[in-house]
């Protein structure tokens, strides 16, 4: 395969749900999907179930969690492909619902997640960034939630006002957003664009306990596919969902 004019996508947490069907959307597109995953052999089942599609798809290990496993996952990259096109940051966890609640507040529980979705997603970021900057247009993407948003948090007509406080998992969220700001920031004179997808609700692990959620992973996937195909001049630095900008 020429590497030169195939882009090379790494999405993280994408042996199942919404990262799957990231990394099967994006392959479809031509592109070499990199399945990131914690457990490897649930990531090559994952590759394989992919290249049964017709995508091109490799498992690469890759515990955003662990010291080593960033710049080990870069290192491959590099020696593979030479650059990287697409980073995605979709690892994330939504904790122990016990110990996120203000008044009973576990500090494990709330280091727990934000390890993964806040550190995790600067750790990859970081390892991957000078593969980013050999691509002539890159793109990160965050995918973050709704439940990050501060505005629809506080707005007494949004629903979001009437959920259990929560300090672990939406808290995350907020703060992924501002750090894609301050990654589309840094990164603004270069050909990198960065910004944050909330994919809304989806029937997927994280929403089991819930009643009447009827999107799918695939319907949460598309905006962060159509995030990682921006045009050169599109924007960065945004929060977005399918229908549009989320207020921050």
């Amino acid at each position: 395969m020429d590497t030169e004019r195939v882009s090379i996508a790494l999405i993280t947490g994408a042996n199942r749900g919404i990262g799957y069907e990231i990394a099967a959307g994006l392959g479809r597109l031509g592109m070499t999907v990199l399945v990131g995953a914690r457990d490897l052999d649930q990531g090559k089942h994952a590759a394989t179930r992919l290249c049964g599609d017709g995508i091109d798809a490799h498992a690469v290990r890759l515990d955003v969690t662990s010291g080593d496993d960033p710049t080990v996952a870069a290192a491959w990259v590099g020696a593979q492909y030479g650059r990287l096109d697409v980073l995605v940051n979709n690892a994330g966890i939504s904790g122990a619902r016990q110990g996120q609640q203000p008044g009973s507040a576990d500090l494990d529980t709330l280091r727990a997640v934000f390890a993964t979705n806040v550190f995790g997603a600067v750790a990859v970021t970081e390892a991957m960034l000078p593969l980013l900057r050999r691509s002539p247009c890159a793109h990160i993407v965050n995918v973050t939630s709704g439940l990050g948003s501060m505005t629809r948090m506080t707005d007494p007509r949004d629903y979001f006002t009437g959920l259990p406080a929560n300090l672990g998992y939406s808290p995350s969220k907020s703060a992924l957003n501002h750090i894609t700001v301050q990654y589309a920031k840094h990164l603004a004179s270069e050909a990198i664009l960065v910004n944050a997808a909330d994919p809304g609700p989806c029937a997927t692990d994280f929403t089991k306990d819930f009643t009447g959620v009827t999107r799918t992973a695939a319907d949460g996937a598309r905006i962060v596919v159509h995030l990682a195909t921006l045009e050169e001049n599109g924007p960065t630095g945004g929060y977005f969902n399918e229908a549009g900008l989320v207020p921050w």
